[in-house]
């Protein structure tokens, strides 16, 4: 667990990673090269922020008895996530390749017939209910893990 000072000692690093990156843009040189500058200076500080607070959040005690706990459900979490984006994905994909036939045929319908455009937009909107029938799969796998 991060301790109060870490915390602070965390935004205070946040602050100065937007405010130097700012402060050498405005007090630089004015030229070209300072735009390049700024943003060179700003990536180094924030994703060096973001090393130092990941090793900071991620060190810590491990308790014995809850790693085991976790692998032994990890096998079931881990399956009941890969069905969900299985379940998704997969969806997604049939769902894209059914509207891209109702949507060419729709449009070739409607330039002739301008009078079916309400029938056209039916079957594209049932061919898109595909990919929303498999994100609430994934809504209810992820609800039971």
């Amino acid at each position: 667990m991060m301790t109060m000072t870490t915390k602070i000692v965390l935004v205070i690093a946040l602050v100065l990673s937007i405010i130097i990156p700012f402060g050498a843009f405005l007090i630089g040189e004015r030229n070209k090269g300072r735009f390049k500058t700024s943003l060179a200076v700003n990536c180094f500080f924030f994703f060096g922020l973001m090393l130092v607070a990941s090793v900071m959040v991620l060190t810590g005690d491990v308790n014995v008895s809850a790693a085991a706990t976790e692998a032994s459900n990890g096998l079931s979490t881990g399956l009941g996530y890969l069905a969900a984006a299985l379940v998704t994905g997969l969806s997604c994909i049939g769902g894209g390749i059914a509207v891209a036939s109702a949507a060419s045929a729709a449009l070739g319908a409607i330039s002739e017939d301008q009078s079916i455009l309400g029938k056209s937009l039916i079957f594209v909107g049932l061919a898109e209910g595909i990919a929303l029938y498999g994100l609430i799969i994934s809504f209810m796998i992820l609800g039971q893990l």
